[in-house]
């Protein structure tokens, strides 16, 4: 595929690996449609893409929004051809001490959030005939681990419900990508500085992930494990 003038919905691209493959895609050439809560974080992103660029402050794990997303992007740019659900949050914290509330939390953004988000998408990526959806996952979804408990739960959704659509819709020409990575270099989890220097980079995992849209139409790479070499 060539990124050059597609149009890219990103969510949670206000930073970390959102905001990298908003910075990357647009380097490409990509119109994009990026969405997050924080309006000034998200503006800062698009006054740094050279492309056309539409902003949405928004819940992605509220449908109103999510639906008012999708139209907007349509309304403005009359098509979608490649759909990242990043948008994600956790809580690192033992089960027992894991509130009612931050188990719905994570479950709303990370799950229910990214159905409603591909739901909402899928017409459009189908009439596109030559589209994406990149589901940003977690090793954590298949390698567990203590006080991941919540976190680790909603990422093995994501995961299950990735290679489901994968099957579903690549007789539509949409190829669905799970992407599974480790420790990143972000501020999603705080970590020492020698502990950050062992991470993944963002611009690791974006680099991945473009690799894999650029790739023939005919090559569908579904699911990708990327960690650090040093853990």
């Amino acid at each position: 595929m060539n990124i050059s003038n597609k149009v890219v919905v990103i969510t949670g691209a206000s930073k970390g690996i959102g905001r990298e493959a908003a910075l990357t895609f647009a380097q490409k050439g990509a119109k994009l449609a990026i969405s997050a809560r924080n309006e000034k974080l998200l503006k800062e992103v698009a006054d740094q893409c050279p492309t056309d660029v539409l902003t949405f402050a928004g819940d992605m794990s509220d449908e109103n929004d999510i639906i008012n997303f999708i139209k907007a992007t349509s309304k403005k740019f009359g098509r979608i051809d490649i759909l990242v659900n990043n948008a994600g949050l956790g809580f690192f914290k033992p089960i027992i001490e894991t509130s009612t509330e931050e188990w719905d939390k994570m479950f709303n953004l990370n799950v229910r959030g990214l159905f409603i988000t591909t739901r909402e998408t899928l017409p459009y990526l189908r009439e596109a005939g030559e589209s994406v959806v990149v589901n940003v996952a977690s090793l954590a979804g298949k390698n567990t681990n203590a006080n991941l408990g919540g976190y680790s739960a909603s990422k093995h959704a994501v995961i299950s419900f990735s290679r489901t659509l994968m099957i579903e819709e690549r007789k539509n020409g949409i190829r669905v990508l799970t992407f599974c990575p480790g420790s990143v270099d972000t501020d999603f989890s705080p970590a020492s500085e020698e502990k950050k220097a062992k991470k993944l980079k963002v611009e690791d995992v974006v680099s991945s992930i473009i690799h894999m849209i650029e790739m023939p139409q005919n090559a569908l790479i579904s699911e990708i494990d990327i960690r650090p070499i040093n853990p």
